[in-house]
């Protein structure tokens, strides 16, 4: 879980902050939460270009079983 409370912050010449240091658990929560932010807009974008030719898994299989391709 992030907890933004252990930051140590990196300022500059001007007083300014700059840089942050985390722990490694924050960083990686962080980037589990941008990868999590990334496949739900990949997803959203997938369903709006969905021009209705897509078949669900199932169906997909079904038809490969039709002709044979796979078993089961």
């Amino acid at each position: 879980m992030l907890t933004m409370t252990r930051l140590k912050y990196i300022y500059d010449d001007a007083g300014k902050k700059a840089e942050v240091i985390l722990p490694v658990e924050d960083f990686e929560a962080l980037l589990e939460a941008l990868e999590d932010a990334e496949d739900v807009r990949l997803y959203d974008a997938a369903k709006a270009e969905d021009d209705g030719s897509r078949i669900s898994l199932e169906a997909f299989k079904e038809e490969l079983r039709r002709e044979g391709r796979i078993s089961g």
